[in-house]
């Protein structure tokens, strides 16, 4: 009887990692997502192709995800000719080591939301047209 109970709670354990797992790769592509409206100008149609709920946001251009979790580690999308703005929501991209977007046509403003990108270890945003401050969100990040 004993070993009906660990391969219980050994059962339920897996189901709740796994549930767990999922909804935080959700919260990853919902993040992904709401950044791809924000593009308004994808001249090589980069994302236009690519990124779709078809298929898995790991295997999307300029995405790079962690091998045990499959969460978003990385994003570069440095030298695509993109234009647009950043969306808050990247701020929910809590696995995110490193974000490379130099040399495009991102304008606007660095939303507060990166703040929380707490894994963040490197970031270019050079050769935009970025504007305003850099918020006071992102010296809270040890890492950088």
């Amino acid at each position: 009887m004993g070993k009906n109970v660990i391969f219980t709670l050994l059962t339920m354990l897996y189901f709740f990692i796994y549930v767990v797992t999922s909804l935080n790769s959700s919260t990853d592509e919902y993040a992904l997502l709401a950044f791809k409206p924000k593009i308004t100008s994808d001249p090589n149609k980069f994302l236009a192709k690519n990124w779709s709920q078809g298929t898995s946001f790991c295997n999307w251009i300029g995405i790079t995800c962690g091998t045990r979790h499959q969460r978003v580690r990385g994003l570069n999308l440095a030298n695509m000719g993109l234009g647009g703005t950043i969306a808050k929501e990247i701020g929910g991209l809590s696995f995110l080591r490193s974000m490379i977007i130099s040399h495009n046509n991102y304008r606007g403003f660095i939303p507060d939301e990166m703040g929380k990108l707490s894994q963040l270890r490197e970031i270019e945003m050079q050769y935009n047209e970025l504007n305003g401050a850099i918020p006071t969100t992102l010296g809270f990040l040890e890492n950088l």
